[in-house]
């Protein structure tokens, strides 16, 4: 039936073909607008791509800037100062500490030899090289004057000779002073030796301060020692810090081992660092080795207790050296303090090493010996000056009668 309405045509409905056609239509506008819509977010990737590559080649150049500008302060001038005076500190406190070491070398020397005329103005030039910074020339002449001293005291030792009325003789005397040879399996040594019989002698340990000092401490002559006591001998005592040494800066006159007085004072009575090494104990009619200070408690009952190293002879033997050759060391004036029975010995082994010194108590018998300080500091005193009078002493060992 065909309708028809007022006002219009008639209008004939398309045939099926037709409406596949406007499927096909319509798909094809839908992939256009979706192809539109992909390519805008393709386009929107690659433009988020290429921020983010922009953004990553920015952080890679910013790294790279931030290196360069390292460098750049590492290669200014002022970091280069740095490194600079870094390197030269230690430059400057290497030759200073052997400058050091070879002017204190040259103070021993002395005690020794006059003929040092030379190496004093050759370490007065390595000083005006340090103070320079020539530090090569300064370390080349430091090296010259330790060549010079070994070789001077080369000279002292082989000039040392025994003069001919000194009589050979290995027994120590029974009292009073005597210099004697003595002949040991490392030779012949002179020794100067006072022996005080236990039954009438006193052995006092005096000080010049009346506590402990820990720098400029007080310091005498033995002889001043030996005359504000009433003694007839008198030997310095324990290692110390002599003010002539750099090193002893701070703590100038002061010693670290134990000490007891004829007050019955303690001196470094707290130093464990120190309480390894011997000592030897004076008692009214006793004396006493100990290997260890730590061995003695703090009895004030002696006259006197004195710490020092090394232990030479213990129980009538060789303590010190052992199976080493004795000749290796320097040699010098080695004090002593030793004992044979009730007979106490104080003194000084000439030209010896410390190890020629331990043969020498050995070949004298004694049953113990403790080495006491030597060098400038070695003196022996009985009715006057017997070796020595060496340099001020903190404190000595002293012969009284009872």
């Amino acid at each position: 039936m065909k309708l028809k309405l007022p006002g219009s045509s008639v209008t004939k409905l398309k045939k099926p073909k037709d409406f596949h056609i406007i499927i096909i239509l319509l798909i094809l506008l839908l992939l256009g607008a979706t192809y539109f819509i992909f390519q805008n977010r393709v386009s929107g990737l690659q433009n988020l791509v290429s921020k983010l590559t922009q953004e990553k080649d920015q952080n890679f150049e910013e790294l790279t800037k931030i290196k360069n500008e390292i460098e750049t302060v590492k290669s200014e001038d002022q970091f280069k100062k740095n490194e600079t005076l870094q390197s030269e500190i230690k430059i400057i406190e290497k030759t200073y500490d052997t400058a050091v070491s070879v002017y204190e070398n040259l103070l021993d020397l002395k005690d020794k030899s006059k003929n040092t005329g030379e190496m004093d103005k050759l370490f007065a030039q390595s000083l005006k090289y340090l103070s320079d910074r020539n530090y090569s020339s300064a370390s080349a002449t430091l090296a010259a004057i330790t060549t010079k001293i070994k070789e001077e005291e080369t000279k002292v030792v082989a000039s040392f000779t025994i003069p001919a009325n000194v009589p050979v003789q290995n027994a120590p005397p029974g009292s009073g002073y005597s210099r004697q040879q003595v002949q040991t399996d490392a030779g012949t040594f002179m020794v100067s030796l006072v022996a005080g019989d236990l039954g009438s002698t006193k052995v006092l340990v005096d000080t010049a301060s009346d506590s402990n000092c820990s720098n400029n401490c007080p310091v005498l002559p033995l002889a001043t020692y030996v005359s504000r006591n009433g003694a007839f001998a008198g030997v310095n005592g324990s290692y110390f810090c002599p003010a002539s040494y750099p090193t002893c800066a701070g703590k100038t006159n002061s010693f670290d081992l134990l000490v007891m007085n004829s007050k019955k004072t303690y001196f470094n009575s707290d130093n464990n660092v120190y309480s390894g090494n011997p000592a030897v104990i004076f008692g009214d009619s006793y004396i006493r080795f100990v290997g260890a200070a730590s061995q003695w408690g703090r009895d004030t009952g002696p006259n006197g207790v004195l710490s020092n190293y090394p232990l030479l002879v213990q129980g009538g033997n060789i303590t010190f050296g052992g199976d080493d050759d004795p000749k290796k060391g320097s040699k010098g004036a080695r004090s002593f303090v030793a004992n044979k029975g009730n007979t106490v010995y104080i003194g000084v082994v000439h030209s010896a090493t410390v190890a020629e010194s331990a043969r020498v108590m050995k070949a004298l018998g004694m049953e113990n010996a403790l080495n006491l300080d030597n060098g400038g500091s070695t003196a022996l005193y009985s009715g006057g000056y017997k070796v020595g009078p060496g340099r001020d002493l903190p404190n000595v060992i002293l012969f009284a009668r009872k």
